[in-house]
């Protein structure tokens, strides 16, 4: 099967990250979007994302900056992003996580082998 697009982004990955951001919650970000006025226009907005993203036109919104009290005194700055760059976030996450556990576990395959070879050959 031939890509027209230059990454190959399941469209069933990206409604599966808006559904891990959904049950996270959380509030706006900069745009003032909520994840319930996101879910207004749903199919379009995922959509819209879905397209940005495997063609590799997705740019970074700005973040909404937060201050919250520390337990020390003074404040520090929290940054909110906003629910389309929360849903981004998640399905690069979901690309890079069964990698890295796959990375993961060859790793330790290879330094379970490695000690347990050299431990027969002692």
């Amino acid at each position: 099967m031939k890509y027209t697009k230059p990454f190959n982004i399941p469209k069933s990955l990206v409604f599966e990250a808006f559904k891990a951001v959904k049950a996270k919650g959380g509030s706006a970000g900069v745009d003032e979007q909520s994840l319930m006025d996101y879910e207004n226009n749903l199919k379009d907005n995922l959509y819209k994302l879905w397209n940005r993203l495997s063609s590799g036109s997705y740019f970074l919104p700005p973040v909404k900056e937060v201050e919250i009290p520390k337990k020390t005194g003074g404040k520090r700055v929290l940054g909110i992003p906003t629910v389309n760059d929360r849903i981004a976030q998640m399905v690069v996450k979901k690309i890079l996580e069964p990698r890295s556990t796959l990375f993961s576990t060859r790793i330790l395959m290879d330094i379970v082998l490695t000690r347990a070879l050299t431990m027969l050959w002692k």
